[in-house]
């Protein structure tokens, strides 16, 4: 079974998109990283979350940047903290996006 990491529903969070397994929208944690949220401190707030689903939202956020732009950077990368490298490492390639999933 493949899991869709983000879903979005009209009868779910009003429509918003949210991560698989909770009731988290992408647009909250992309405030939280925002503010400074990394993800240790993602799945440590939110331990219903997985790695995978993160950056899946990331990545669904990259991918729907008008819907996201206030949450961009003006070099195109988002705001606040990504993975590491070694975060990243166990991501598949879709996910290992630079300056979006993957920031320095």
């Amino acid at each position: 079974m493949t899991i869709k990491w983000v879903k979005s529903d009209p009868l779910v969070m009003n429509g918003e998109p949210f991560c698989y397994g909770s009731r988290i929208t992408v647009r909250q944690l992309l405030q939280e990283r925002e503010s400074g949220a990394g993800l240790t401190v993602l799945i440590k707030n939110h331990p219903e979350l997985k790695t995978m689903g993160i950056a899946a939202a990331y990545a669904y956020a990259a991918a729907d940047r008008a819907r996201y732009a206030e949450f961009f950077d003006a070099d195109g990368s988002l705001a606040g903290p990504g993975y590491t490298e070694a975060e990243a490492a166990g991501l598949p390639e879709q996910y290992r996006l630079p300056g979006v999933v993957v920031k320095p």
